[in-house]
């Protein structure tokens, strides 16, 4: 038997499944990866909203890296949930001290029921500590909008956002998300790199079950990077993953349900590459 690539994911926790490390982990196993998660805060949440939020100590983060990168390298790793800048530091030492590892940045700022996940302060940080080392970073509009400082009411705007990512913050990739967009019918990404621009259509689905969405199509790219695949690539089977999995929604909980992190599986297999 083959040794899986290993993807890590570093965010806070989801007791009800559907997005933080409990989406990262069903999403990479749902790609054939190995998935190894650290915590960075601990997060009661459920399908109505969240409830409380307690962040960790960033030496109790310390401790966790230290014990996965002691025993096995990662060959990608995704941030989610960052609560303050020692930990956005700390994670950045990895990041210098490996290179070669593909990262994937989900620049978590609000839950899918509108309750703010970070502050001000750490907005600016998650900039300039974290945005500069990204392969990949997957905000969605208003989470772009923060990062960029204006507003996103066209293409063009889309345009402008994705050239400051690329050309002054220093990312290598982003995409920017189209689910927040205005267009009822379509929801469209544009994924910016070093070298082109390139856009990936998809229906929209009548439903109120999103929740994870964010954290997944971050988490499968991150998969799939360890795996190998191009950046385009990707960023492709994620948004094919992600359509799937807003279509076959498990229909769980009282509010905004999770996505079924394996309705792609079900429907296209492990062998679809």
């Amino acid at each position: 038997m083959n040794k899986p690539k290993i993807a890590l994911t570093i965010a806070g926790t989801d007791p009800t499944g559907g997005a933080g490390v409990m989406a990262d982990l069903k999403s990479f196993h749902a790609c054939g990866v190995y998935g190894m998660a650290t915590i960075t805060s601990i997060v009661a949440q459920n399908t109505k909203g969240v409830q409380h939020i307690h962040n960790l100590e960033t030496e109790w983060l310390k401790e966790q890296l230290e014990s996965v990168f002691d025993d096995e390298l990662p060959q990608a790793i995704k941030t989610g949930m960052i609560a303050s800048k020692e930990m956005m530091e700390l994670i950045a030492q990895y990041l210098q001290a490996y290179p070669e590892i593909p990262y994937v940045i989900d620049p978590v700022m609000l839950a899918k029921s509108g309750d703010a996940l970070m502050d001000d302060e750490a907005k600016a940080d998650l900039q300039n500590i974290l945005l500069p080392y990204a392969t990949v970073a997957t905000p969605n509009i208003p989470e772009a909008e923060e990062i960029v400082g204006f507003k996103i009411n066209s293409e063009a705007d889309i345009y402008k956002a994705g050239k400051l990512f690329i050309e002054e913050i220093g990312s290598k990739g982003v995409v920017i998300k189209g689910g927040h967009s205005t267009d009822l019918t379509t929801a469209k990404d544009y994924l910016f790199t070093t070298e082109d621009v390139f856009t990936f259509d998809s229906p929209r689905y009548e439903t109120k079950h999103t929740h994870g969405t964010g954290c997944t199509f971050s988490a499968v790219i991150t998969a799939e990077l360890a795996k190998g695949k191009s950046i385009y690539a990707a960023v492709q089977k994620a948004k094919n993953f992600i359509a799937l999995s807003i279509k076959h929604t498990p229909e769980i909980g009282q509010g905004r349900g999770p996505v079924n992190h394996f309705a792609y599986m079900k429907e296209v297999g492990l062998d679809d590459e």
